[in-house]
């Protein structure tokens, strides 16, 4: 089967014919053999198996298909209806939901591409991506791994051993303890020779899973432990090693890749400082505010780097910065494709999947290093689902509306999820990378902003505001970035309570503009995606007295929830009439607020609806679903989205039937409660039923999408009701203990000052979250 290989310049377009190759053997010329036969005879790549999910496994096969190559998708009980199953030519159920039972199951993925018949095995990022001897059994079995060698993989896998190699070939190191020696008292005494605060990381993996910070001497054994246990967990070994922890560091990283022929390329270098549990969540390339010099002699450590190993196929060197001195440090070798390679194709025209299948397939690389070229600028922001006001909690939950922004040639969108998909518990928490291209930095940061304000999500939470105040953040502006970004601006990006007034102002706009979305639709008889539909069901009919040529008055009731304000929701009561010549008056009452508006509303279709306020012509979208015992509501208009709520079942009614008017009290928890942040496992119990504990004291451990969180107690006082048990699953909310205050002084001021009955200690569920969760691990890169 030849195969014609068009180059794509920059912004997406043909540009030349660059080669013709036999990629594969013809059917008709291969011989008629068992697709199970085990050989050690690696064949030419005729069909690739995907060794992954999401969004990487739907990325992979969109070149292959572009090369004619068919896919093969696994996928795991979780997963049998998730996009990459449907966009692969063929699927293979390799498990149950939990990935070591399924995407971590070398044995069961490598009978998969026997059973499929593919010769190669493309393993994404995650997972077994890193494994050598996932590498290794698939040379045993005559499949060609899209990746580097297993040796590579083994000598960069192992951080230990890694820095070794590294030290030898000339590489800077950071000063630390990289040895096999991993008793705890001795590892102490190496902490304390090198010096707090220090760095504890696994010395296999990657993506800060198992990375702990720690100041002093009393932090370490906990630390360690945790981080030991974490490690275990996430890549079977628990080796740890310990570094200097450098305090302004920037994380800048280089794209090498080599072939089979002792060829070794950089493709410039990534920024990825800006972080949070020590994850990447915008990255952009070139690195800003570095000379062309820095940029020369960190490339040429890359590339020394990978020919230590014998080095082939996409690899990234990891290096950190030392903002005060400049010098730059040797990290790690992540040996496999980065989830942030996107920015790379962007700034030098490639297709970097592509390169893999050509390198993993005898081919040269294409281009020399003088070739490389440095094209504009790019950047990529990670969407996931996840609680920015709870310290970063994943979140699980339907994807009830999806509207990524459009793709163009500078515009890119890589996605694993469409509409109405679920994003569970048991794998990343990764919706989407927006990808975008400039000409210039400060361009592409126009882009960035534009599209970021166009993104669509609604059905869980999701960190699109808080990537939004990132982008807008003058210090990021200036690209004065380091992997303290967030921390150091916390008070500019969490703290919304200077804006708090002109936010409900327009929270206020925005929910008479939902009201008069929502009766336009019932009123002009249309349902399509909207709960309630018309006829018997519709609002008109169960509220009179609405007639035709007569005004009819309906009132709503919503919640408005800020994502930033911890106060909680905030209640808005409209009422609307109903006009003969089409349009809708608008009373809006809130906290101290009261507005009216003059609105016509004309529906587009696909929820899109043409509003015209006050005369002023404006496009909106809307979503509505139902979770919780509340009818959730969002609306965008231009770059505004406001997240409404009401309860099910709420009647509207005409503003002088006030019997009607319903309750919209708040479920709380009893006094003293303590509830799971997010569904999750419970990996240890750390406290018993009646135990006396201080404030601060760690109860439980729970993890979810490979994350760990401690449970701390809120107070001082006795555990009580502490039911859960290690192995156990807890949904989202669900009650974990409450502290029962024993200090006389505290129980007699509260049952005087507050009438209480009980000397429980009151704190509120998102206090307890905030205060009583600690995130010490994070997904992948």
């Amino acid at each position: 089967m030849a195969l014609l290989i068009l180059r794509r310049n920059l912004h997406g377009r043909t540009s030349s014919l660059l080669q013709a190759r036999l990629f594969s053997r013809s059917p008709e010329a291969a011989p008629a053999e068992d697709p199970r036969r085990r050989t050690s005879e690696p064949k030419p790549i005729e069909k690739i198996l995907v060794a992954n999910r999401g969004e990487i496994a739907c990325r992979i096969m969109r070149t292959a298909r572009r090369l004619g190559i068919p896919t093969v998708a696994v996928y795991s009980d979780a997963d049998a209806g998730a996009l990459h199953v449907r966009s692969a030519d063929e699927a293979v159920r390799i498990g149950p939901a939990p990935a070591r039972l399924s995407y971590l199951s070398g044995a069961s993925i490598v009978d998969a591409a026997l059973r499929a018949g593919a010769q190669a095995i493309h393993p994404g990022y995650g997972f077994l991506s890193e494994s050598a001897e996932f590498a290794q059994l698939c040379e045993e079995n005559g499949l060609t791994f899209i990746g580097p060698p297993a040796s590579a993989i083994r000598d960069m896998g192992d951080k230990s051993a890694s820095k070794k190699i590294m030290g030898s070939a000339g590489v800077p190191l950071v000063p630390g303890y990289h040895g096999d020696e991993q008793d705890i008292d001795f590892m102490r005494l190496e902490a304390e020779k090198i010096g707090y605060p220090i760095l504890i990381k696994p010395t296999h993996g990657g993506g800060g899973k198992g990375m702990r910070i720690v100041q002093s001497a009393n932090e370490f054994v906990d630390s360690f432990l945790g981080a030991q246990r974490e490690a275990a967990a996430s890549f079977g070994v628990d080796k740890i090693l310990l570094e200097k922890y450098i305090t302004r560091p920037r994380h800048i990283e280089v794209q090498i890749f080599g072939d089979k022929y002792g060829n070794v390329l950089h493709l410039n270098e990534r920024d990825c400082s800006v972080q949070r549990r020590h994850q990447k969540i915008i990255e952009e390339a070139p690195a800003p505010n570095v000379t062309s010099n820095f940029r020369t002699h960190l490339g040429q450590a890359a590339v020394s780097a990978a020919k230590a190993v014998n080095y082939h196929n996409a690899g990234t060197v990891e290096f950190i910065v030392d903002t005060t001195s400049g010098q730059f440090y040797f990290m790690e070798m992540n040996t496999r494709l980065q989830v942030e390679h996107p920015v790379t194709e962007m700034i030098v025209g490639q297709d970097l999947v592509e390169w893999q299948i050509r390198v993993a397939n005898g081919e040269p690389l294409p281009i020399n290093q003088s070739e490389v070229p440095l094209l504009g600028h790019a950047f990529e922001a990670r969407i996931y689902a996840e609680n920015v006001p709870k310290g970063f909690l994943p979140a699980t939950g339907v994807l009830h509306h999806y509207r990524p922004v459009p793709g163009t040639s500078s515009v890119r969108v890589d996605t694993g999820v469409e509409e109405g998909d679920t994003v569970s518990m048991h794998y990343d928490p990764m919706i989407a990378k927006l990808v975008v291209w400039g000409e210039s930095r400060s361009a592409a940061l126009v882009k960035l902003k534009d599209s970021l304000s166009k993104f669509q999500v609604a059905g869980l939470p999701t960190n699109i505001n808080f990537l939004r105040k990132l982008a807008n953040h003058w210090a990021f502006e200036d690209g004065n970035v380091e992997t303290h970004f967030i921390e150091h601006f916390k008070d500019d990006l969490f703290d919304d309570s200077c804006h708090e007034k002109e936010a409900y102002e327009e929270a206020i706009y925005g929910a008479a503009l939902v009201s008069a979305c929502i009766c336009n639709k019932e009123h002009s008889n249309f349902r399509e995606g909207f709960p309630g539909g018309n006829g018997l069901n519709s609002i008109w009919y169960a509220n009179p007295p609405f007639r035709v040529n007569h005004c009819a008055k309906c009132v709503f009731e919503f919640q408005w929830d800020d994502d930033y304000d911890s106060t909680g929701s905030k209640p808005l009561v409209l009422s609307l009439t109903y006009q003969a010549d089409g349009h809708y008056d608008i009373e809006v009452e809130g906290e101290g607020n009261s507005l009216g508006f003059h609105v016509k509303v004309t529906y587009l279709g696909n929820r899109d609806f043409r509003v015209e306020v006050d005369g002023v012509s404006i496009q909106v979208s809307l979503a509505t679903y139902e979770k919780d015992l509340d009818k959730h509501i969002h609306i965008w208009h231009g770059s505004k989205h406001y997240h409404f709520r009401q309860k099910l079942g709420q009647p509207l009614f005409d503003d002088d039937d006030s019997q009607h008017k319903p309750s919209f009290e708040m479920a709380s928890h009893p006094h003293g409660t303590v509830v799971a942040p997010m569904a999750g496992l419970v990996v240890k119990v750390l406290a018993k039923d009646g135990m006396r504990v201080e404030e601060g004291q760690p109860i439980l451990v729970l993890e979810a999408m490979k994350m760990e969180h401690v449970v701390k107690a809120p107070s001082a006082g006795h555990v009580h009701g502490l039911a859960v048990t290690a192995g156990q699953q807890v949904p989202d909310s669900s009650v974990l203990f409450s502290i029962k205050v024993s200090n006389s002084f505290t129980t007699n001021f509260f049952n005087e000052s507050t009438n209480l009955n009980e000397d429980w200690l009151t704190i509120s569920p998102d206090i307890t979250h905030r205060n009583s969760i600690q995130t010490i691990k994070n997904t992948s890169k």
